[in-house]
C-alpha cells in the first residue's frame, strides 16, 4: 500500500472518540463493515455506528470499517494496484471472513460495486467461490426491495438487524469450517431469520409483458417469505464513537423514537418501520447523563421524534444538565413553544419542515392531514421566538397533482413571505427562506407503489416554474434535486433482479447513465413511467414486512 493512503487511515483513527480497534489476526471472525459513501456520510449514520459497535460486543469477533475513497484515492488504489483496506488495521478486504454494507439509500448501490472492485473482489456473487469473504448486505432500502442487488450479494438481512448478528454468528462460527462450498454454507445461513440469499430463489418472468410472474425456493426448507426483523429498542442506540469529520461535527447522536404513527402514504419509512417504538425514557436519561458532560450537543434521532411522550422532559433534562439538544424531525402540528425556546437556547437559527405541498388538497390525498391554519400558526410561532430562517421541503410530482398545486407552491412561499416581512419588521431581522423541492419517488410497501414516477421533462418544467416564479423575491433560496437522479432512485427503488444489469454497466461506464441506458436492452421506463396493475408480483413480494398488501391497494384507492 502506498504511505499516503495509510498515513491517512491513521490519521483519521486518531482524530476520532471510541474507536475499537482490535489486534488482528488469531482465531476471530473477521468483519469489513463498508458504508457505500464517503467517511463523512457514514460517520453521520447511526445505524452504521451501531452496527460497528454491536458487531464488536461479540466475543471472538473483529469488525473494521471501510467508506468509499475519493476520487483522488481511488487513483491511488488503481495506480499502484493496491487493494482496498480497512481503517483500523488497514487490512485488505480480501482478508476479512465477511465484508457487510450498510445501505441506506439506493442512489448508493453503484458504489457498492465500486467498492467490491477496488477491494479485488469479482462483483457477482456466483463469481466468488469459498476462497472470497461473504458478501452480505443490509439497511432500509434492500429491506425495502432486495431484488435490484440479487446478482452481487450473497446475502441481504431484511429488516431491523439489532438483534441479527449474535443469532448469525452462532451459526457462522459454528459452520463456516465445515463446508469447501459457499453455497453449503449459505444453506444453512438460510434458516437465520431475516436472510434473504438470492441464489436460492426461482424468478420467473411472463414472455410477453416482461413482468414478473413468480419468486419462489428452489428447495421447500427455504422460507416461502422472509420475515422482516424487528427489534423492541428498549435500549436506545447511540454513537459512542465520534468525530469532528461529518456534518454533525462532534454531536452525540441517540436515537429516541422508531417508527411513525402518521400514516403519509408516500413515506416508506413510516411503513417498514411498523409498529412505531418508543425507547425507555429512564435508559435514555441513564445514558444522556453520562454523556453530556463530554458531549455539550445531542442529537436526538427518530422518524417522527415530536412524537415521543415525554420530549418535553428529556430537553429540559439535556438544558439542565448544560448541554444543547437538535432534532432529526418534526412537524408542524406537535411543535410546542417550549421546544422552540429550547432549540433557540441550544443555539438553532433554522428550523426544518415539511409541508411537502402547498395544497391542503394534496396534502389530504398523500394522507398529511396538516392545515393552512396549522402551518402558519407554526410558523408565526417559530419566529416569534426568535429563529429567523426557515426550511420547507416540498414534493413535486405527487399523484393527482395538477398545475394548480404547483402554483400553491408558489402562493404558499409568497404568504411565509409576508410573515417573515411583518415579524421582521417589529423584530428589526429579516430571516431567510430555503425551499427544497424534491421529485416524489414512488416506493415499495407504501400504497403508492403501484404509482408511476412523473416523466422528467414534466418534472423540470414544474421546477422552472417555481424557482421563475420567485427568483424576484429577496430572501428566498431554492434547493432542487435533479429530476434524473430522481428518476435512477425510481428504477433502482422499483426494478427486479434485472435491473442488476443497469448497475454493472454504469459501473463500467464510471457513473455515466445516459450511456448505459443507451447501452443495455432494457427500457428503464417499464419500471418508472409504467402505472402498476393492482394483482402484478412485486420484486419485493418475497419480502414479510407484516403489511397486507391488499391494505396498501385500499389505501391507494382513497386518493
Amino acid at each position: 500500500m502506498t504511505w499516503k493512503l495509510k498515513e491517512k487511515a491513521r490519521s483519521i483513527i486518531k482524530s476520532e472518540k471510541g474507536v475499537i480497534k482490535k489486534t488482528w489476526g488469531g482465531e476471530k471472525i473477521s468483519w469489513a463493515l463498508a458504508y457505500p459513501n464517503y467517511y463523512h456520510v457514514g460517520m453521520s449514520n447511526l445505524g452504521f455506528l451501531s452496527i460497528y459497535k454491536i458487531i464488536n460486543q461479540i466475543p471472538d469477533v473483529l469488525c473494521e470499517r471501510v467508506f468509499l475513497p475519493s476520487s483522488y484515492e481511488i487513483a491511488e488504489y488503481q495506480r499502484h494496484s493496491v487493494p482496498l483496506f480497512t481503517l483500523e488495521n488497514c487490512q485488505p478486504l480480501y482478508h476479512f471472513h465477511i465484508i457487510a454494507f450498510s445501505i441506506s439509500y439506493e442512489n448508493d448501490y453503484p458504489n457498492v460495486l465500486t467498492i467490491l472492485d477496488i477491494a479485488k473482489i469479482p462483483l457477482k456473487s456466483l463469481e466468488r467461490d469459498s476462497s472470497y469473504p461473504l458478501v452480505i448486505g443490509g439497511g432500509v432500502a434492500p429491506t425495502l426491495n432486495p431484488e435490484v442487488l440479487s446478482e452481487f450479494l450473497d446475502l441481504i438481512v431484511i429488516g431491523e438487524g439489532d438483534g441479527f448478528f449474535q443469532k448469525f454468528m452462532e451459526v457462522f462460527k459454528e459452520y463456516y469450517k465445515r463446508f469447501e462450498r459457499k453455497d453449503e454454507l449459505l444453506d444453512v445461513l438460510s434458516q437465520v431469520e431475516g436472510t434473504y440469499i438470492p441464489r436460492f430463489y426461482r424468478k420467473i418472468y411472463h414472455s410477453i409483458s416482461g413482468q414478473l410472474k413468480e419468486i419462489s425456493p428452489y428447495k421447500k426448507y427455504y422460507p416461502q417469505k422472509i420475515k422482516k426483523l424487528y427489534a423492541s429498542i428498549k435500549d436506545p442506540l447511540y454513537s459512542q464513537l465520534q468525530t469532528s469529520k461529518t456534518e454533525f461535527k462532534d454531536m452525540f447522536l441517540i436515537e429516541i423514537r422508531r417508527g411513525c404513527s402518521w400514516g403519509c402514504r408516500f413515506c416508506a419509512a413510516g411503513y417498514v418501520y411498523r409498529p412505531p417504538r418508543n425507547v425507555d425514557y429512564d435508559s435514555l436519561i441513564s445514558i444522556l447523563d453520562r454523556a453530556i458532560p463530554e458531549n455539550k450537543k445531542i442529537g436526538l434521532i427518530g422518524t417522527s421524534v415530536s412524537e415521543y411522550p415525554k420530549l418535553n422532559d428529556i430537553c429540559r433534562f439535556i438544558k439542565e444538565k448544560g448541554g444543547g439538544f437538535s432534532i432529526s424531525s418534526l412537524r408542524f402540528n406537535t411543535l410546542t413553544k417550549e421546544l422552540i425556546k429550547g432549540l433557540k437556547e441550544s443555539g438553532h437559527k433554522t428550523i426544518s419542515l415539511a409541508p411537502e405541498s402547498g395544497s391542503l388538497r394534496l396534502r389530504k390525498i398523500i394522507n398529511k392531514n396538516i392545515s393552512d391554519e396549522e402551518i402558519f400558526n407554526t410558523i408565526y410561532l417559530i419566529l416569534n421566538e426568535g429563529i429567523p430562517n426557515l426550511k420547507l421541503y416540498f414534493m413535486i410530482g405527487l399523484p393527482h397533482e395538477t398545475e394548480e398545486d404547483i402554483e400553491s407552491i408558489i402562493a404558499f412561499t409568497k404568504k411565509v413571505k409576508h410573515i417573515f416581512l411583518k415579524i421582521g419588521k417589529s423584530k428589526k431581522i429579516l430571516g431567510r427562506i430555503t425551499l427544497s423541492i424534491n421529485p416524489f419517488v414512488p416506493k415499495p410497501w407504501t400504497p403508492f407503489q403501484w404509482h408511476p414516477f412523473v416523466e422528467v421533462e414534466k418534472l423540470k418544467k414544474r421546477i422552472k416554474k417555481i424557482t421563475n416564479s420567485l427568483k424576484k423575491e429577496s430572501n428566498i433560496i431554492i434547493n432542487f434535486e435533479p429530476p434524473k437522479w430522481s428518476h435512477i432512485q425510481a428504477l433502482l427503488s422499483r426494478g427486479d433482479s434485472k435491473v442488476s444489469k443497469f448497475l454493472l454497466s454504469v459501473h463500467l461506464n464510471k457513473g455515466d447513465w445516459e450511456k448505459t441506458f443507451r447501452e443495455i436492452d432494457i427500457n428503464p421506463h417499464f419500471y418508472t413511467y409504467r402505472q402498476r396493475e393492482k394483482d402484478e408480483v412485486f420484486p419485493w413480494d418475497i419480502i414479510d414486512m407484516g403489511i397486507k398488501k391488499e391494505y396498501l391497494w385500499e389505501e391507494y384507492q382513497k386518493l
